[in-house]
């Protein structure tokens, strides 16, 4: 009998451990709420302990982001695995913050040396028919596991006193199962030399794909930002602004913005990569005014329809830009050009919310977060601008494609 799932079996199992590792990394966001409140650390170092995460992953990904490339997906799946799982077990028995930040640290490290082995392995394992869809499905992995995460882990907050245990527990649990259905899927990279050469801090950027690439990183700043707000920064904006305390009234807003761009990543998969990436970054700038609005109003129910709006943005944006990258890909180069896309991802994940924690006790939380969100529109507008512009370019390639054939035609004939 074969060692190995089945094809479908594998792709979907590829799938839900990628997800497994953002439901994770959503996770602490109420609980480091908590914490705060239980230990008494300040607001500087409750962002720092989010955002540590994003500059583990970072560190990883130019490290070891092509390592997969050369030793294959499912050694580098399964180091990650192995590394995500100690992350659990020391926010399991964490006595104070600074072994929280290093769980946090740790587990970005994980994640990072996980995400371009998985996101090229989902890829390779995807049926024929559905290779355009794989990178979409990848990209609402990481926004509905960041945002279920956060939700599930408000909710434990809120009804039992044991959250910590129950939460990195089930995680612990979830990610031996990862671990065990990893084992069982086939590679599908050729091991090639220069293993030890590749951890040489590096992005791969083939000349072909440069264009888009650049083109794409204000998309990755105003679309990443969004949803740092609500999983970095929210829970600080909810008690001191709002007034509210819950675990569960946190949960639910941070998982508002990631959870709904994780069905805008399988919504907009049916439209064209550029239409979904132009009409993302749109919403993305839409709801960030709104959650402007809502917040200098302190109307809860107008930041949740930001939240909705920008989400559905950030979900079509950032799957739309995967998908005009993805399919022009080598094989060789699939985890080196993931490694710089993510790079740029968690940069404008990690960074702002670290910033925006070391100003909010000299400006003040709300002034911060008006700085903050003046950003995440000018980034928008600035990404509307460039994708217009590549999409009136691609229209101008199809038309004098179409000439060309329609000349050629009457010769052949």
């Amino acid at each position: 009998m074969s060692r190995a799932l089945s094809p479908v079996k594998t792709f979907a199992a590829v799938t839900a451990v990628f997800a497994a590792f953002f439901l994770a990394a959503g996770a602490p966001t109420p609980l480091l709420a908590v914490r705060q409140q239980e230990w008494g650390f300040s607001a500087g170092v409750l962002t720092f302990a989010f955002s540590v995460y994003a500059l583990g992953l970072l560190v990883a990904l130019l490290i070891a982001g092509s390592l997969s490339d050369h030793v294959g997906r499912r050694p580098v799946m399964l180091a990650a695995l192995y590394g995500e799982l100690a992350s659990m077990i020391i926010f399991l028995v964490a006595p104070n913050i600074t072994w929280v930040i290093v769980a946090r640290l740790l587990q970005g490290l994980a994640t990072g040396l996980a995400t371009s082995a998985f996101n090229a392995a989902i890829i390779e394992h995807a049926p024929a028919h559905r290779k355009k869809l794989a990178g979409g499905i990848a990209a609402a992995s990481v926004a509905g596991g960041l945002g279920l995460g956060a939700l599930l882990t408000g909710a434990a907050s809120q009804f039992t006193p044991a959250a910590n245990t129950l939460v990195f527990g089930i995680l612990a649990g979830i990610m031996l199962l990862g671990i065990v259905l990893v084992s069982f899927t086939h590679e599908t990279a050729t091991k090639r030399p220069g293993a030890v050469r590749s951890l040489s801090p590096r992005i791969t950027l083939p000349p072909r794909l440069r264009l888009e690439f650049f083109a794409g990183i204000p998309v990755h700043i105003a679309g990443w930002m969004f949803p740092a707000f609500f999983l970095g920064l929210s829970p600080a904006v909810l008690r001191l602004h709002f007034g509210l305390h819950g675990g569960l009234v946190t949960g639910f807003t941070a998982f508002l913005g990631p959870g709904t761009a994780a069905v805008s990543s399988f919504v907009s998969s049916r439209y064209a990569a550029r239409r979904s990436t132009l009409a993302g970054t749109s919403l993305v700038l839409a709801g960030m005014a709104v959650v402007l609005i809502g917040v200098s109003a302190t109307w809860l129910p107008l930041v949740w329809i930001g939240a909705v709006l920008g989400g559905f943005g950030f979900g079509g944006a950032f799957g739309g830009n995967v998908r005009l990258i993805a399919p022009h890909v080598q094989p060789h180069e699939r985890a080196g050009v993931f490694a710089g896309i993510y790079t740029v991802a968690y940069l404008s994940f990690g960074v702002p919310v670290i910033i925006a924690g070391q100003l909010a006790p000299r400006w003040g939380l709300i002034p911060t977060f008006e700085s903050y969100a003046a950003v995440v529109i000018a980034m928008a507008a600035i990404s509307i601008v460039a994708q217009a512009g590549l999409a009136r370019r691609d229209t101008a390639t199809r038309h004098e494609a179409s000439s060309q054939a329609a000349v050629t035609e009457p010769v052949r004939n």
